[in-house]
């Protein structure tokens, strides 16, 4: 939902008409108009006026519960902004709640607060700035338009995508940043993965480990990356030698302290990963990685929603390939009904309903007609 708008379904909740919210809030109604229509940004005194008026949680309650961020702080934090009074540090910030919230955040919202963010970088830009206040302002564009192409490939936008990233590249040449240009290599890959290029996935992987700094987050997830891509080659001991390598660089990673960091590698993912290429090598233990991730997931869901879907599709394919098809259906058909796939991962589902159906045609019906419903562009 558009800044504006927020601020007019609240002072609407509240049976308030425009008139008597100038009234209160000193502003005028016509400024008001534009304001809540989105012709005016929205500024720092007006959000602290419908607050006084109206009450903080009144305007929270114009916030989805897909936001992530929390839109009110967002407002605030996007209203308040002042180069000289530390909005880029609150620039920065935003970027890891942006990344930190792109796990439990639908692409398309978070794709439009990203872009919000990008516009008011922008702006920043005309500003009088230091050295190093503009490179830290370029780093934070790059690391933005880093994740906007990761929502854009979410999206099933390769084109819109491949346009963000190069950007980002670009912007990370500039800056010198290896970090930002290893994870702009290796998002392509995966987005090369999902077009089933897979010898361009295994090429942009390991040029991303050759950028990445070692033992980076970027340099792990490059490297499980690189195992996917040749897990779909059918290259057994290629697809191994990258799975010990990225056992090796985890078994000394802590735990991040933003574990949900988009750009900041969890330990615990690698379990997931290692079902996925497992499943698609073939690999019966890819069952077992898949059943762990599960449990562990169950223990807190509405952190992981989007990986809880995964994981049910890896444990599918494995399934079907252990010749469980009634399991597999129900646990790809569990997938299906969350809510929480993405056209990146529509692919997959197709797959397992493929390997599905030579064995329970009916069951793999059942599927198709639920995908296709809730998801009507697969």
């Amino acid at each position: 939902m558009e800044l504006g708008s927020i601020l007019r379904s609240a002072r609407e909740a509240a049976g308030i008409g425009l008139r008597e919210m100038a009234r209160r809030t000193h502003f005028t109604a016509s400024y008001l108009s534009l304001i809540e229509t989105g012709r005016r940004p929205v500024n720092a005194e007006v959000v602290a006026a419908y607050e006084r008026t109206l009450g903080r949680h009144a305007i929270a309650g114009g916030a989805t519960a897909d936001d992530g961020l929390g839109t009110v702080e967002w407002i605030r934090r996007v209203a308040g902004s002042d180069l000289s009074s530390g909005s880029l540090e609150r620039l920065e910030a935003a970027v890891d709640d942006l990344a930190a919230a792109y796990p439990t955040t639908r692409p398309d919202h978070l794709l439009a607060q990203i872009d919000q963010y990008l516009g008011l970088a922008a702006r920043m830009m005309d500003g009088r700035k230091t050295l190093t206040e503009y490179r830290r302002l370029v780093i934070a564009v790059g690391w933005m338009s880093l994740l906007a192409g990761t929502c854009q490939i979410d999206l099933g936008q390769p084109h819109a995508a491949a346009a963000r990233l190069r950007l980002a590249r670009e912007i990370a040449d500039e800056a010198g940043h290896p970090e930002i240009a290893a994870w702009c290599l290796e998002t392509s890959a995966w987005s090369r993965l999902i077009a089933a290029d897979f010898p361009a996935a295994v090429e942009l992987s390991r040029a991303a480990q050759t950028m990445a700094p070692a033992t980076s987050s970027a340099f792990i997830q490059a490297t499980a990356q690189e195992g996917r891509a040749l897990a779909r080659l059918g290259d057994t001991s290629g697809t191994y030698n990258a799975l010990r390598r990225v056992a090796r660089l985890v078994a000394a990673l802590r735990v991040p302290d933003r574990p949900e960091h988009h750009f900041r590698y969890d330990p615990a993912k690698s379990d997931a990963y290692i079902a996925t290429t497992l499943a698609w090598l073939g690999d019966p233990a890819a069952e077992t990685y898949a059943r762990h991730v599960l449990t562990e997931l169950a223990a807190n869901p509405s952190t992981r929603p989007r990986r809880i879907a995964t994981a049910n599709i890896d444990l599918g394919l494995a399934l079907v390939a252990a010749d469980k098809p009634d399991e597999a259906a129900h646990v790809t058909l569990a997938a299906v009904t969350s809510g929480r796939l993405v056209p990146s991962n529509y692919w997959r589902v197709t797959e397992v309903v493929a390997g599905i159906e030579h064995r329970d045609p009916p069951d793999a019906a059942g599927i198709r007609d639920a995908f296709r419903d809730l998801y009507p562009m697969s």
